[in-house]
This record gives structure tokens, C-alpha cells and sequence, in this order.
């Protein structure tokens, strides 16, 4: 079975409604009838769809057997019987389902097999003994469909300011490597910003040259020339120019504060 059970009820072998399906024998293959009067069938049935019976879809949570003297537990109900006044099943013992809804369900019954009492059936949990019959119930782990996430719905005006490029949603058959260019071309932004680590304060703002440079350098055939008049100092140069003995202030700091009387 594919889905939880979501119903077990009692039913003669001719009166089985649409949608369930009735147990008609044990799992040795002996007839699985628990009528015990002359010429009476009466079989446990299960169904795994939505009927009257439960029309909210709850799944089967849990089944047990209990005396007719155990009250009730809270939460299980009593497993009804179709209408049928020909046959009739004994009460020492009921038979109790427990039904919770589907989305709160971690576990189900998917299966519900009889057999004879000295029967094991391997991966069924025993409920018990009813009607000379061993009663087995297969629960597993309810699969749940997981939630898809919503597409975004961004606007044009947003798609703009994204740092993604419009068609990072599309599958790449080869990741392009943004490689940087062995020179910049006028006008150019000396930033990568092919991605978010490459986004800079300066990205966008033309390279350009001070105004009073610009003739010479579009009347120059060589780029270098425009150095030829800088005076490289030397470090003794740049000392001897700039040389500044901080006489006034260690002077100053030499001096002795004035005596308080």
C-alpha cells in the first residue's frame, strides 16, 4: 500500500461498500470470517480513501483491542458495522481506532492482516486476538510533500538595483570566470564589478586626466615625455629642504614653571 488507512469497519462479504476492502482471508490463506452463527460471514474491512464515514480525510493513527468491561481511551472510537441485520459479531471483545488529521500524523497504519493465533508475521506490529484470529497492523513513517518556494515577482525597478544578473535563475552549461584586462582602456573602471566582492565606491567614475594635461598629452607621441620636466629629489634633498630643528619648542619645554608663594 501506498497510502495510510483512513478507515476499518465490519461488513458481511456481499454488503462491502465502494472504496473499502474486505479481509476474507488470513494470511495462511484460511477464511478469515468472524461470524459464528449458521451460514454467517463477517469480515474486517479497511479503505485508504475519503467516504461518509470520514470526511475529513484523518489517517489511521492507531489500533487496539479492548474487553468490554475497559472503558474507552480518550480519542479512540469504536470500529462501527455496516448495516446488515443477518449478522452479528460478538462484543467480549471491540476492536478501537484512533484517527488523527493527516498533517499531524508522523506515523500511520498502512496494512491490517489476520492470521492464526501462533502466527508471526514479520514487520507487523501484533494488536492481539479477536475471534480466534491474530490481528497485525504495518504502521510507517508518513511522507509528507514538501513546500515549494514562491517565485519571486520583482519589478523591473528592483531587478536594477539586484547585484544578480538577469538570468541567475537559468541554469549555465560552463560557469564563465571573470578575468581581468591586461589594460584598461580610456574611459574605463580600473574595479572589477562583475560581482559583489568587486563593487567599490569608484566603480563607474571615468579615469580621466586633469584638463591642463590633456594637450599635451594628445600632442605627444611619446607617453614619457610628460616627465622629462618632474625633478626626481633625493632623500638628502628632500631632508635639507624640509630640515626643521624644533628649537622654540624644546626651549620652551625646558623652561621651569614660576615658583607659587
Amino acid at each position: 500500500m501506498t497510502a495510510p488507512l483512513t478507515g476499518l469497519a465490519w461488513t458481511s462479504a456481499n454488503v462491502a461498500s465502494a472504496g473499502w476492502t474486505s479481509i476474507t482471508s488470513t494470511v495462511e490463506g484460511t477464511s478469515a470470517n468472524f461470524g459464528k452463527g449458521f451460514a454467517q460471514k463477517y469480515y474486517l474491512c479497511y479503505t485508504s480513501t475519503i467516504n461518509n464515514m470520514n470526511p475529513a480525510g484523518d489517517v489511521l493513527y492507531d489500533v487496539i483491542i479492548l474487553s468490554e468491561k475497559t472503558p474507552l481511551p480518550t480519542g479512540y472510537t469504536y470500529v462501527k458495522e455496516f448495516s446488515d441485520s443477518k449478522t452479528s459479531i460478538s462484543k467480549k471483545k471491540r476492536l478501537c481506532v484512533k484517527l488523527i488529521p493527516l498533517g499531524a500524523a508522523e506515523t500511520a497504519v498502512f496494512d491490517i492482516l489476520l492470521s492464526s493465533k501462533s502466527k508471526v508475521v514479520p514487520n507487523y506490529l501484533r494488536i492481539g486476538e479477536m475471534g480466534g484470529f491474530a490481528l497485525w497492523c504495518r504502521k510507517e513513517s508518513v511522507a509528507k510533500p514538501k513546500p515549494l518556494p514562491k517565485p519571486r515577482n520583482i519589478s523591473l525597478e528592483m531587478r536594477r538595483l539586484s547585484l544578480e544578473p538577469e538570468n541567475a535563475d537559468l541554469p549555465s552549461e560552463k560557469p564563465t570566470v571573470p578575468t581581468r584586462p591586461a589594460a584598461l582602456k580610456r574611459h574605463e573602471s580600473i574595479y572589477e564589478s562583475s560581482n559583489v566582492y568587486g563593487i567599490s565606491a569608484m566603480d563607474g567614475v571615468p579615469f580621466t586626466l586633469h584638463p591642463k594635461f590633456e594637450s599635451s598629452v594628445s600632442g605627444s607621441t611619446n607617453a614619457f615625455s610628460l616627465f622629462q620636466n618632474f625633478n626626481i629629489k633625493s632623500l638628502a634633498d628632500i631632508e635639507k629642504e624640509y630640515d626643521y630643528g624644533f628649537v622654540v619648542e624644546r626651549t620652551a619645554a625646558a623652561r621651569l614653571p614660576p615658583s607659587i608663594s
